[in-house]
């Protein structure tokens, strides 16, 4: 089912509104600019049918809520959208907020559209209720793997957090350098100081260094503490989680902050629909999209798809996935069931590794990708 555009001349929707729940973290420990870039390409997507007519005639109305990174917040906000008659729930960028929100909407029959995060086991069990267009982490991450092994990067380390998103990453790092002869070093970050973490690395003999930490500390304090090291002098710094991604990043990192590879789920080049979007987003924004804002886009488009065909009840948007063909802001967007992933799954999103240019930190380099 493709998505029809918008009929020349379309009136502004003045019926009564379709409420929709929106998710996403807005203040900390959340990482706030994510959310403010999700929540940009809600409302743009949203702003741009309502005044085209809506569905049918009626606007779809966002009822946003501040997750904070907190899964407790999360299930909280979303039994209240439940009380106040939500058709659907969108968004999410924290892996451990969108897990419980996925279980949480599961249960109570909702249908949940997840914006940003990848974890793989986003529920328990397999289940209708919830699609997602962000690609499993397993998927990105692998890719991230190989772009280090192809760079030479067969002894890595990482600086880790306590967290199940984390630990799903060190796992797939180690499950893909395993039979490549590579090796996977953990450095707890709950118990190291930045500067105890340079006492350990140099010794280690690895070449590069993960980050798999918050934001912005301690990413912010290792970052500085490694490029200052004379021992770690060519030691190469990465973060597969996106970092980077965010002007604050390069704000508060300045040159140190470039040349660290990371994830984006963006094309090489976007498409004549897609650009048009990039300049709406950004003047919403005042500063460059990141790929989260087209997602939040996205997201909008394909449950207003959902809502066009099937209407408003919510079994019959959770039945609409796997038919649903929606031109999105990075390609055509289609949902099927993945091995070893219980919901429905554009399979894939472009993926690139990127860094921010030493020369023009503003700038990003296409280092390894644009794969589907």
């Amino acid at each position: 089912m493709k998505t029809p555009s918008s009929p020349p001349g379309a009136k502004p929707a003045d019926g009564p509104a379709i409420r929709i729940g929106a998710l996403a973290p807005l203040t900390r420990p959340g990482w706030v600019e994510a959310g403010q870039h999700l929540l940009a390409g809600f409302e743009l997507a949203a702003g741009m049918l309502n005044d085209t007519g809506g569905i049918g005639g009626r606007p779809l109305e966002l009822l946003v809520r501040d997750t904070a990174a907190d899964p407790q917040r999360a299930v909280a906000a979303i039994d209240e959208l439940d009380r106040l008659g939500v058709a659907a729930l969108v968004g999410e960028y924290h892996s451990v907020a969108a897990r419980a929100a996925a279980a949480r909407a599961d249960a109570l029959g909702l249908p949940f559209l997840c914006s940003s995060a990848v974890l793989d086991a986003l529920t328990e069990r397999p289940t209708n209720q919830v699609a997602r267009l962000a690609p499993a982490q397993s998927h990105g991450w692998r890719i991230y793997a190989d772009f280090l092994l192809g760079a030479g990067h067969g002894h890595i380390a990482v600086a880790a957090q306590p967290s199940v998103y984390w630990a799903s990453g060190t796992g797939i790092l180690r499950e893909f350098f395993a039979p490549r002869r590579g090796t996977v070093t953990e450095l707890d970050m709950a118990s190291l100081t930045p500067a105890a973490m340079c006492d350990e690395l140099a010794g280690l003999g690895a070449t590069a260094l993960l980050l798999l930490v918050g934001f912005p500390e301690p990413a912010v304090s290792i970052v500085g503490a490694v490029r200052r090291d004379p021992r770690l002098t060519g030691m190469l710094i990465g973060a597969p989680a996106g970092q980077p991604e965010f002007a604050e990043w390069a704000g508060l990192l300045g040159e140190d902050g470039a040349a660290i590879p990371f994830l984006r789920y963006l094309p090489e080049h976007l498409g004549q629909f897609g650009a048009r979007i990039e300049i709406l987003l950004r003047e919403r924004l005042a500063e460059a999209p990141s790929f989260v804002a087209f997602e939040g886009y996205d997201t909008i488009a394909v449950l207003a798809a959902a809502l066009r065909a099937h209407g408003t009840e919510r079994a019959r948007i959770a039945e609409s996935w796997p038919s649903l063909a929606v031109e999105g802001t990075r390609g055509e967007i289609r949902f099927s069931r993945v091995p070893d992933i219980g919901i429905w799954q554009w399979a894939w999103p472009p993926v690139q590794v990127v860094d921010r240019d030493p020369a023009k930190p503003e700038r990003f380099r296409i280092l390894h990708g644009g794969w589907k």
